[in-house]
């Protein structure tokens, strides 16, 4: 039996033989305080891996000095300054702990731990402390345990560096940009950017690319250009078909022409930089209000503005909006199965297309893709609607398809509910960062009299307590009482518009095929065409619900032929 972290470890580069002499060779068993859990991480490729290895063997000497067997090597590529970012292993090694699994989790430095502060890491030492458990920091020798203070300035001071960081960062790309260098990212289709020069050159794809430019200047539509191209098995420069919106994606970025893209920074509901960037469909101008080039392109500005012209001029988009930047209006949603119905053919989404749903890859890629499936909206929508509500019903209370419903209705219904959350967490973190802030002036630097302080201190300290009240009260299970009864079922899904549906079947199912015609004109029931995947499908209860709901649905349209008969 070998350990489940061995994959990882052996992509760091460490050998069997050192594996076995560090103790991470055989699974590690034993009562949990015997037991630690190890974070690595690195924030971007460059850094080389002998570096991590390092961090690890004394990591490992840590533990063995404790008299520790790890558990569990916990390794990702992931920023710790960005609070969008999601770090799963992070997540995953917390949990463990959290769990009962290990007492211990090892990491090399704070700022290897997080970059979000006191605020970030206050909230995960609670939850330790509660479970008597701690975090180790092997290269400042902080116990959290004993050392919670020091551990706090470290993570406030390792925030401090990301920030000088993102502005040291955004200078130089800035300077980059006004210079008529490419600002980094993927290059447009038939253009690449050598390692070093900063600029754009064209490639073995530019022939490719060029045809794509002059079949839009000819005034043909995004759908027939995908479909020549993959007829004559051209493949993207990811080996993919291509698409409608592939071309579109294509058109409406000015590094096509060779120009530098305008950034745009994209702020939360506070103004405050999230660190993501929306990459606009302008150039960047200079002083005398030129686009900046920066390098060859694939077609001229002035090429690229009437491509845009001809492709705006056949959509739907409002007035004065443009295509392609993320800043288009949303439609409002017309069917209840979307990214759930599959075609028969090609495995791909069924999609609106009026009255019918159809084939979103015969509609966007060609007949060289797929011969593409259609079927009735409302007939398809009516089955699944009795089907959905027979197979509900009938699942226990603590059927996992119940619980996922419970909390994607909650986000759904309570939108404000959800939002509220998440400010209020963000706020926790805040607070307790003001807090450290605070105990730095007085402690470290001796800049606050000890009045102010104690004053300063309580009412944040009645902050962070209000908050975590709050926090706790959000956070309390929905009632999935209603889900229970089929009448009020019945009612839920009928009180509800379209986007509601969409979350209650989302929760319930993986995916819906209808099976191919036997001809034009089909007349088999539609619940017999439909193979529905449940998300809890090997439960005998909802295998029943299925026959019953078919049942149902069948006895539901023999009605309606008798009605309309009569």
């Amino acid at each position: 039996m070998e350990r489940q972290d061995l994959p990882a470890l052996r992509a760091l580069g460490f050998e069997d033989g050192e594996l076995k002499e560090l103790g991470l060779w055989e699974p590690a068993t034993g009562d949990p305080s015997s037991l630690a859990d190890m974070y690595v991480r690195r924030s971007k490729k460059k850094d080389t891996l002998s570096v991590l290895r390092a961090q690890v063997r004394q990591m490992c000497g840590q533990a063995q000095r404790d008299g520790i067997k790890v558990r569990h090597v916990w390794f990702e590529q992931k920023s710790a300054s960005k609070a969008y970012v999601r770090r799963e292993e992070f997540e995953n090694a917390g949990a463990a702990v959290v769990a009962g699994l290990s007492k211990t989790l090892y990491v090399f430095k704070t700022s290897r731990l997080s970059r979000r502060g006191m605020g970030h890491v206050g909230v995960l030492l609670d939850s330790f402390e509660e479970r008597q458990a701690r975090i180790y920091v092997v290269a400042e020798h902080l116990d959290s345990r004993h050392n919670r203070g020091m551990l706090a300035w470290l993570a406030e001071q390792a925030r401090e560096q990301a920030k000088e960081i993102a502005e040291f960062t955004k200078l130089g790309i800035d300077a980059h940009k006004a210079e008529g260098r490419w600002p980094g990212g993927v290059t447009p289709f038939g253009l690449e950017s050598p390692k070093g020069s900063g600029k754009l050159r064209r490639n073995a794809e530019y022939p490719h690319s060029r045809r794509i430019a002059n079949l839009l200047l000819a005034a043909r539509t995004p759908a027939s250009v995908a479909d020549e191209l993959n007829s004559e098995g051209i493949k993207t420069r990811h080996g993919k078909l291509w698409r409608a919106q592939t071309i579109i994606h294509i058109s409406m970025s000015v590094a096509w022409a060779g120009l530098v893209p305008q950034r745009e920074r994209v702020l939360d509901e506070h103004g405050n930089f999230t660190g993501k960037y929306r990459r606009g469909s302008d150039p960047l101008l200079d002083a005398k209000g030129n686009p900046v080039s920066c390098g060859e392109g694939v077609v001229t500005y002035d090429e690229l503005l009437k491509i845009r012209a001809l492709i705006s001029g056949r959509s739907r988009a409002a007035s004065g909006s443009a295509i392609g930047n993320k800043r288009r209006g949303i439609r409002q949603p017309v069917t209840i199965l979307t990214d759930l119905f599959k075609c028969p053919h090609c495995r791909g989404v069924m999609g609106n297309g009026g009255r019918n749903y159809n084939c979103r890859n015969r509609a966007n890629q060609g007949a060289s893709v797929c011969k593409g499936a259609a079927t009735k909206r409302d007939r398809v929508e009516d089955a699944m609607a009795q089907l959905w509500i027979a197979h509900i019903s009938r699942l226990t209370p603590d059927s996992d398809t119940i619980q996922n419903i419970a909390r994607r209705w909650l986000s759904y219904q309570d939108p404000a509910k959800e939002a509220r959350k998440r400010q209020v967490s963000a706020s926790l973190e805040n607070a307790v960062g003001r807090e450290m802030k605070l105990e730095k002036e007085f402690f470290v630097l001796g800049k606050m009299d000890e009045e102010r302080f104690e004053r300063l201190r309580g009412q944040v300290g009645e902050q962070i307590t209000e908050l975590k009240s709050e926090l706790a009260e959000l956070s309390k299970e929905a009632d999935l009482s209603p889900l229970m009864d089929p009448e009020a079922l019945t009612a839920l899904w009928g009180s509800e518009g379209i986007e509601g549906r969409r979350a209650l079947l989302k929760a319930a199912v993986n995916s819906v095929t209808i099976t191919p015609a036997k001809c034009r004109g089909d007349r088999t029931p539609i619940h017999d065409r439909l193979v529905i995947t449940w998300r809890d499908a090997k439960d005998p209860a909802a295998l029943a619900a299925i026959d019953k709901g078919i049942e149902h649905v069948e006895r539901t349209r023999q009605r309606r032929k008798a009605a309309e008969a009569a």
